[in-house]
């Protein structure tokens, strides 16, 4: 199965006031094309910073790292955020949606940026599949955070992208509310066909995924699959 992405002894580093800190170390993994991957890890262990440098929005300061053909080190900025509005969909722990635009507005927001004359309609038929069509008109403030994350989840996925990338989509969410998000997330990455890498503290929600790692200190220390029924 070909690989949508690939890290090749990718490593991140950062500095501080105390000197360069290793985020990353030499992490390598390849990721086929419609693969759910869960990354589980304690805090500090490198799963978000592995989940930016999938979505270029940090560059690996070492090694390899490449998605849907695109070699990162040669892109720039702007580069990388081309290939993100082409094939990446991220969703946020904290939803970052625009505050002062609607569900809708904030749906059809990368449509428009694609230039999709049929932008707002495509919006409000995502946010149908996602249970929002009653709440189109709606601003963030107007919406529970599990409708916050269910306009997150359409807003992501409205370009169709190949790759979704979802850093711990339901930890401001009760459980209750979490549980409805995740059956959504996995069922908008079966309909577009993407391949979902999922950080998660949730080793429950973990193995649900086709495969987990598990990071420490920065490195890949375990890779596991999930057992067939």
């Amino acid at each position: 199965m070909p690989s949508i992405a690939s890290l090749d002894n990718a490593g991140l580093t950062l500095t501080s006031r105390a000197g360069p800190v290793a985020i990353l170390r030499d992490v390598s993994l390849r990721i086929p094309a419609g693969q759910s991957l869960a990354i589980v890890g304690p805090s500090g262990s490198g799963k978000t910073s592995l989940l930016m440098i999938l979505a270029g929005l940090e560059r690996a300061t070492s090694g390899r790292v490449v998605v849907d053909g695109h070699d990162y080190r040669g892109l720039n900025e702007d580069q990388r955020a081309r290939v993100r509005q082409a094939g990446i969909g991220i969703v946020f722990q904290a939803f970052h949606l625009v505050p002062s635009m609607t569900a809708l507005e904030n749906v059809a927001l990368p449509l428009e940026f694609a230039g999709d004359p049929a932008a707002e309609t495509k919006a409000a038929a995502l946010l149908g599949d996602v249970g929002l069509s009653n709440r189109l008109a709606h601003y963030p403030a107007e919406l529970s955070g599990g409708e916050q994350q269910r306009v997150a989840l359409a807003r992501a996925v409205a370009l169709s992208p190949k790759l979704l990338l979802a850093d711990e989509p339901t930890g401001n969410l009760d459980g209750a509310t979490g549980k409805g998000v995740i059956d959504m997330l996995f069922s908008l990455q079966r309909r577009t066909h993407a391949t979902l890498v999922l950080v998660t503290h949730d080793e429950r929600l973990a193995a649900l995924c086709d495969r987990t790692i598990h990071m420490a200190d920065g490195r890949i220390v375990e890779t596991s699959a999930r057992a067939l029924a």
